[in-house]
């Protein structure tokens, strides 16, 4: 492997990682906290804190006009990601909407093949591995329903943001980020159209603090970084550790435990990222 692809995957399983620390932490938030208020709190922590760096960005004449459009459409998958996946989890299991939620790699793997013209066989066997791990980590249920649609549409919208951040890579990330996260500040409209923002504890604020400044700044901007080196097919398998480091951390935090089957599901989800090679350095 070579050392940017290898710089690439690093930065790409921080990324995963920190992503999965906020599945422990957004439990214990979301047993006080409305879903809306949450969306758009963590959104302008994100934006406030960002704030003094767009400002002196722009002092210095360095705002990228291209950059903040492709954050801001990165933004509109993102929020839409979660409005969708969240709407439909409402109407299916969790298990569903996990497995489903993750069928955002197959959508991203055909836009290479089909939008590139350039596939690899062991990206194929890594998509695959990726799957089969997955659907043992999540054990979804049989069936097809309305929720599954919906959490099928959302999982199409976290497939444009993957694709969406590869293509406006090359940028500043911390524009790139700044754009995402303001989009998700127009949940506070729903939030005050359902009954009114509720105050928010110190220790969920915190919380919220932490998931916006390290599980979401943090995370995206080395999400950006990452994918200056591996193409979105190799990226979108790599975030498939998500739900294995939160289960990890659900253990250590929560106490929550895996069965075997998890287990070697979260092993297999492993082993398709070493399908992640030069091969698919992006170009």
């Amino acid at each position: 492997m070579k050392k940017q692809s290898f710089l690439g995957v690093g930065l790409l399983l921080l990324t995963t990682f920190l992503w999965g620390s906020s599945f422990p932490v957004l439990k214990m938030i979301m047993v006080n906290v409305d879903e809306f208020t949450y969306t758009w709190l963590r959104g302008l922590m994100a934006v406030v804190f960002l704030v003094p760096y767009m400002i002196f960005k722009l002092k210095k004449g360095g705002l990228d006009k291209n950059v903040l459009k492709g954050g801001l459409l990165a933004g509109i998958a993102y929020t839409l990601g979660l409005w969708l996946q969240g709407w439909g989890t409402r109407y299916t299991t969790a298990s569903n909407s996990a497995f489903i939620t993750g069928v955002h790699m197959v959508f991203v793997h055909l836009y290479v093949a089909l939008i590139f013209r350039r596939y690899q066989k062991r990206l194929g066997l890594g998509l695959i591995l990726a799957i089969v791990g997955v659907y043992m980590l999540t054990k979804p249920s049989t069936g097809f329903n309305i929720g599954d649609f919906l959490v099928l549409l959302g999982s199409l919208a976290w497939a444009g943001q993957v694709i969406l951040v590869d293509k406006y890579s090359k940028g500043d990330p911390f524009q790139l980020v700044f754009a995402q996260f303001l989009v998700s500040l127009t949940f506070i409209f729903p939030d005050i159209i359902d009954g009114g923002i509720d105050p928010v504890s110190y220790s969920d604020f915190s919380k919220i603090v932490y998931l916006s400044l390290v599980a979401g700044i943090g995370a995206f901007t080395f999400q950006v970084l990452g994918q200056r080196y591996i193409g979105p097919a190799g990226s979108v398998l790599i975030f498939q550790m998500e739900p294995v480091f939160a289960a990890i951390l659900s253990f250590i935090v929560l106490g929550e435990t895996m069965n075997t089957v998890q287990i070697i599901g979260s092993g297999i989800i492993l082993l398709s990222i070493f399908t992640v090679s030069k091969e698919d350095i992006k170009v």
